[in-house]
């Protein structure tokens, strides 16, 4: 069994025995309050497969790309699973669960979106007017999509530019399949690959930063 977390958008949890069969899915929508629900959706993601934390063999974190604080609750919470049950951690892109859903959309509908000969972008709102986006171009050998372009921001006006240029299909996303997340891993632990970055794949510094040197407190006369 693995189980899949990504908190690269709302909150996603699944669990997916290694040949591709999804015993269950749960997401939240919010963009925020990961930590809130996590630990819940991991249970009952659990629950509803009749599951075990025992039986899982492998944990699928999404590593992005994502904002700093929404991001790490997810990685934080599968390394988490995965230290206490003393099974590997597998990342994985977040992008790619989005473009393994639209490829083997695309075989099951006889290619009618194009994904299988042209290339194109899985696109996110990366807010503050700027969206993420990762470029694919079909699926390789091993049934994993192929990273033409690697993550990368580009602002809102300027995307659809960019795109167009380079001859790239647009595919807005809203949210990240945790099944398909943990398909990825599981197609990647078939193969003895490793996909995903070591290193989050934040889309930006933090805003909280560390102070550089002292500052001056004024108040009222005691």
């Amino acid at each position: 069994m693995i189980l899949g977390i990504d908190t690269s958008l709302g909150t996603a949890v699944a669990v997916v025995e290694e040949d591709g069969v999804v015993r269950s899915q749960i997401e939240s929508a919010d963009p925020r309050g990961h930590a809130e629900v996590i630990g819940g959706l991991i249970r009952r993601a659990l629950a509803e497969a009749s599951v075990r934390p025992g039986d899982v063999s492998y944990v699928a974190g999404g590593m992005g790309p994502g904002p700093f604080t929404g991001l790490r609750v997810g990685i934080a919470a599968a390394h988490a699973f995965a230290l206490g049950r003393g099974i590997p951690f597998v990342p994985v892109v977040s992008h790619d669960a989005v473009a393994l859903e639209l490829l083997l959309h695309s075989a099951l509908t006889g290619g009618r979106d194009n994904t299988d000969d042209d290339p194109f972008a899985v696109v996110t709102d990366a807010r503050r007017r700027e969206f993420a986006y990762t470029v694919y171009r079909g699926i390789d050998d091993d049934g994993l999509p192929i990273r033409a372009v690697d993550s990368a921001l580009a602002p809102r006006d300027e995307l659809d530019g960019v795109l167009e240029r380079e001859g790239v299909l647009r595919r807005d996303a809203d949210r990240i399949p945790a099944a398909m997340l943990a398909l990825t891993a599981a197609r990647a632990i078939a193969a003895g690959r490793t996909i995903g970055p070591a290193d989050a794949l934040y889309l930006r510094s933090p805003d909280v930063t560390l102070p550089t040197g002292p500052k001056r407190v004024t108040g009222g006369a005691a």
